[in-house]
């Protein structure tokens, strides 16, 4: 079974994100082991930006210690852009993949240099609506890969 682990900068706050955050979850669970992880974002005012992107990268980089890091993909928006199609072929070719949301100021540099980037589109969304779109996305793969009627 497909394992995909989501590493979070920052928690849920709207419940409309968390709703629909349940409803994939369950569309996936016949398909795929999917966990979230989330990791504290830190306060920051315009003075200490670059201090807490450091910050909060090295909370990712302490969480990814435990991957393989060829199953590690930091979402970004420089990072390899799929169609649906590609994507299902992407998911195809790795049994577990984690995924990684930064926080509002985005990744480090250094973190940015140690794992591959997969990016959802070139437009920057908010992390919660991140993980709905992430999620309705893998569901899509899934479902292309086992020849559902979603896709079309």
């Amino acid at each position: 079974m497909l394992s995909i682990e989501i590493i979070s900068i920052g928690k849920v706050k709207k419940e409309y994100f968390n709703d629909a955050i349940k409803e994939y979850i369950k569309r996936l669970k016949p398909y795929a082991q999917v966990q979230f992880i989330d990791l504290k974002a830190e306060s920051f005012n315009e003075s200490n930006k670059n201090t807490i992107r450091e910050v909060e990268s090295k909370k990712v980089i302490k969480s990814l210690e435990k991957y393989n890091k060829n199953e590690v993909f930091l979402l970004h928006e420089r990072g390899k852009v799929f169609d649906s199609l590609e994507f299902a072929s992407f998911i195809d070719k790795n049994q577990k993949i984690v995924f990684v949301i930064g926080g509002s100021l985005g990744f480090s540099e250094e973190l940015l240099s140690k794992y591959q980037q997969v990016s959802l589109s070139n437009l920057t969304f908010l992390h919660e609506m991140v993980r709905v779109i992430l999620l309705e996305q893998i569901y899509r793969a899934i479902t292309i890969l086992k020849a559902k009627n979603y896709h079309h």
